[in-house]
């Protein structure tokens, strides 16, 4: 039973995983369908699953609320998560192969990791003002504090000896890092990949709070003034999906350029 090491079949793990999300839905179905917590708080899930139908219907325009809020929300997510990636992982990587610069750069960037990103918005609506590029910018910095030391610990956990050996063999120190530690480092670089733009999604929400004309979290906050509790599960669903969708699927891109790791 308790084994981290035990190896499970994916039917099973699928059986475990259907069995979890029934009793979730089994207690929710209860705790709505019985009265126990108001309606008002918390809608039963066919009331979800209906507001989810009603959004996603053609408006008048010929328009679904649904799509154009997902796919604005989307956009902002993997824009975001491009420049994570394209500033966070060469950053990391230079503080995880220099010492000096990991000496000079951890103060800025450490304390980052544990303190709350969401107190910097205001300060970036007045920056950059209420448009596209604060609520990028935000979602860049939410991920980007995550991404860059776990980048750093990647390229530091390699073992000394890859360093020594390439070295033995007439490499430069940056020939050392770029050919013999950073490769040795990818798969645990991936993973912090996957991270930092898992966690882009919590923060979406938050990004769409302030002006956004359309998205996922301008329509949670509309359905919320309304008091519309189903419409606000049901953007939360399509958030978790869209994570989960997105989650996956870069799990599924490392397994295939590591398959090693999963082996």
């Amino acid at each position: 039973m308790f084994n981290p090491h035990e190896v499970i079949s994916t039917r099973t793990r699928q059986a475990l995983g259907a069995v979890a999300i029934l009793g979730v839905l089994a207690v929710w179905s209860a705790l709505a369908g019985l009265d126990i917590v108001s309606q008002a708080k918390l809608p039963a899930p066919w009331e979800v699953a209906s507001a989810l139908g009603n959004l996603a219907m053609p408006n008048d325009k010929g328009e679904s609320l649904l799509f154009a809020a997902t796919w604005a929300s989307l956009q902002r997510v993997v824009l975001a998560g491009v420049l994570v990636v394209v500033t966070g992982v060469p950053l990391g990587v230079l503080m995880g192969a220099s010492p000096r610069i990991n000496a000079l750069l951890s103060p800025l960037v450490d304390p980052f990791r544990s303190a709350p990103i969401v107190a910097v918005l205001p300060i970036l609506v007045m920056w950059l003002g209420i448009g596209e590029l604060m609520k990028t910018t935000f979602l860049w910095a939410g991920a980007v504090v995550f991404l860059v030391p776990m980048v750093r610990d990647a390229i530091q956990a390699v073992p000394r000896t890859y360093y020594v050996k390439a070295k033995d063999l007439g490499a430069s120190d940056f020939e050392a890092i770029w050919h013999s530690v950073f490769p040795m480092a990818k798969p645990r670089i991936a993973d912090a990949m996957i991270t930092a733009v898992s966690v882009e999604w919590t923060y979406i929400t938050v990004a769409e709070y302030v002006n956004a004309k359309v998205g996922l979290g301008q329509l949670i906050q509309n359905a919320r003034r309304f008091s519309a509790m189903d419409q606000v599960f049901a953007g939360i669903f399509v958030i978790i999906v869209l994570a989960l969708i997105t989650y996956q699927s870069m799990v599924a891109i490392k397994r295939w350029r590591y398959p090693w790791e999963t082996e």
